[in-house]
């Protein structure tokens, strides 16, 4: 997978919805719109007389639960790439820009305080890097 800009940034987005992901596979048994109610016909007397029934759809909680776990195994996998990818990154002061800037969701400016840089020399490190990342 080819790490850009654009799925750098996107990083800490992903973080928060693998937390939200999360929280619903947990609770969504909780979840008021999973009671259904149906129709069925009572052949108890020998002729159908509808019944109306109130219960848990487990088929559609099963479904949404497969739907979730699927997308947070994804987004997992697309988190551990990107971790990955900045962990491999050779320059130290490098780096620690990447990891501060993209996992860390600071600001170039903190950032840039943070490696004693300019705020214009941590963004053009960073365009840098990405540009020659896959043509070294």
């Amino acid at each position: 997978m080819d790490i850009t800009k654009e799925l750098l940034q996107g990083y800490r987005s992903k973080k928060a919805e693998i937390q939200e992901l999360d929280w619903k596979l947990k609770n969504r048994w909780r979840d008021e719109a999973l009671i259904g109610n149906d129709v069925i016909f009572d052949y108890s007397k020998g002729y159908p007389m509808p019944q109306a029934v109130v219960g848990f759809d487990y088929g559609k909680y099963e479904r949404l639960q497969d739907r979730d776990q699927c997308r947070k195994e994804q987004l997992e996998q697309e988190c551990t790439e990107i971790e990955a990818f900045v962990e491999n990154i050779d320059d130290s002061l490098t780096r620690r820009i990447f990891r501060l800037y993209f996992i860390d969701g600071r600001k170039q400016k903190d950032v840039a305080k943070a490696v004693h840089l300019d705020q214009s020399r941590v963004s053009r490190r960073v365009d840098d890097y990405l540009k020659n990342a896959y043509h070294a």
